[in-house]
């Protein structure tokens, strides 16, 4: 299995090339050179297998044993999984009229990223100890990133993390659960900025190419393709959870409503579809809404400025991974997506090409969500179930409440199943909670946060961030 760029302008790379690299020395992403097609023998068999058995099941296809053996692989993804509180890693709740909600929140940090990043650095050890090598991770987070990201390495004596967060965008909770990890291999870096701009200078680092080799520089981002590859079980689980029978001809079909900022999770959706899973895809955004201008109309333009709002995670202006998801619609053609992505960069406005559009509107389905239509599903939800959401999952809940519960697919004459991602637990969100009228319900690992010593770097406006990073990431070295 190779890695190619989105751009075509790099040499192909195995697993490890990829897991090891942020964006492709091009500027591109990371992508299978080739996406595996599942037969229904195969989804047949896989229908009853665990979350974390798809998981290795998934990873199988992409990391080849002769890099990482089969049982080797089996247990780093058990060694990720063994800190969740759920049996189950993940659960579905199936609330009243039709609304089924996927947890994805069970890890440590109570967000969805624990699950990809938690394999993922069991995937980053397995290579650095065979190797004896040491990697700087840099990561930009728009707030859930950075606390699972470190947990995932924290403590471990080959990565030292550089994470920027923009401070006073994320909530306590998520600072906190950044701040208080004291270990001497995380850094963490308060930027007084916004999340597409905490962005640039991280891109600028990883831009200088001999800078990036001499100090091992990755990254845990969605840009990294092992976050995305582990997503991809997301969409199995939830499709063999939803769907009533695979017994029929064709295999039935759930919709699958999927809460989008950088759009990694929606890529790995993207991709299971491609492999053959019968899905239908809706991206729900915040009223940061270029990715749901890009499906309806094809303009993947900037807005004037980042709107915040009560789903803080998906205040992003430029989702980078739809870069893969064009790659994937163009049928791979780098040419058009180096051409594009290099329109965008430089104008920060991109009119899709009718063909190209018509593919995208074609797979994607999507909606946009006002804080008033946060706070409005939030409060149903309670109401009719007493399930609290966060506000990122109500996105995905208010698309829910403004269709059927099901629809009617006309060409089969049945009802689809809809399923819900949830990305992060209320109990991160309590500002939005009480805006709701709701009462947070916090665990005690969570109030035990405000109590713990804090520890940040400011990184001032009119400051040079990337010089900054430069600095402390050469000081770092000095210590190996």
């Amino acid at each position: 299995m190779e890695f190619v760029s989105t751009r075509g302008g790099t040499r192909a790379v195995d697993f490890e090339g990829a897991l090891f690299s942020g964006y492709a020395p091009d500027g591109g992403l990371f992508m299978p050179r080739r996406i595996p097609s599942l037969d229904r023998d195969t989804l047949q068999r896989w229908s009853s297998l665990s979350y974390p058995e798809l998981v290795k099941e998934l990873c199988s296809l992409f990391v080849p044993a002769s890099l990482v053996p089969q049982n080797a692989l089996n247990e780093l993804i058990d060694r990720a999984f063994s800190r969740f509180r759920h049996k189950n890693v993940v659960h579905l709740s199936r609330l009243k009229d039709g609304l089924n909600i996927l947890e994805l929140w069970h890890g440590v940090t109570y967000a969805f990223k624990d699950l990809s990043l938690s394999c993922t650095g069991q995937f980053l050890q397995y290579f650095l100890e065979k190797k004896q090598k040491h990697v700087n991770i840099l990561v930009g987070t728009s707030g859930d990133t950075g606390s699972s990201a470190i947990e995932s390495v924290r403590g471990q004596k080959n990565v030292d993390i550089f994470v920027l967060l923009p401070k006073g965008l994320c909530t306590q909770i998520q600072e906190l659960q950044m701040t208080t990890v004291l270990e001497d291999n995380v850094h963490v870096f308060a930027a007084h900025g916004t999340s597409d701009e905490i962005d640039e200078p991280i891109k600028e680092l990883f831009a200088d190419v001999d800078f990036a080799g001499k100090y091992n520089l990755m990254s845990l981002n969605s840009v990294n393709w092992s976050r995305i590859m582990v997503q991809i079980a997301h969409y199995f689980y939830a499709y063999f959870q939803c769907t009533p029978s695979l017994d029929s001809t064709p295999l039935p079909m759930v919709e699958i409503v999927v809460p989008t900022g950088g759009g990694g999770n929606i890529t790995a959706g993207c991709i299971a579809q491609k492999m053959g899973l019968p899905i239908r895809l809706i991206t729900v955004v915040n009223s940061n809404d270029i990715i749901h201008r890009t499906v309806q109309h094809g303009d993947f333009s900037l807005a004037e400025s980042v709107k915040a709002t009560l789903a803080s995670a998906m205040d992003i202006q430029e989702p980078y991974n739809v870069e893969r998801i064009l790659w994937l619609l163009s049928g791979s053609d780098s040419h058009l997506i180096k051409t594009l992505m290099e329109q965008f960069s430089i104008s920060k406005r991109l009119k899709l090409p009718e063909d190209l559009h018509r593919k995208l509107s074609g797979t994607l389905g999507s909606c946009s969500a006002s804080d008033q239509d946060i706070v409005g599903a939030m409060r149903r939800c309670w109401e009719e179930n007493q399930y609290l959401l966060c506000p990122h999952s109500a996105v995905a809940a208010h698309y829910h409440y403004s269709q059927p519960h099901s629809f009617l697919c006309l060409s089969f004459l049945s009802s689809i199943p809809r399923c819900c991602l949830a990305p992060a637990s209320a109990a991160k969100f309590q500002d939005a909670l009480l805006r709701a009228g709701l009462v947070p319900q916090i665990p005690p690992e969570i109030t035990a946060l405000t109590a713990m010593e804090t520890r940040s770097t400011p990184l001032e406006r009119g400051q040079d961030w990337a010089q900054v990073l430069r600095g402390q990431i050469e000081a770092v070295a000095q210590q190996w």
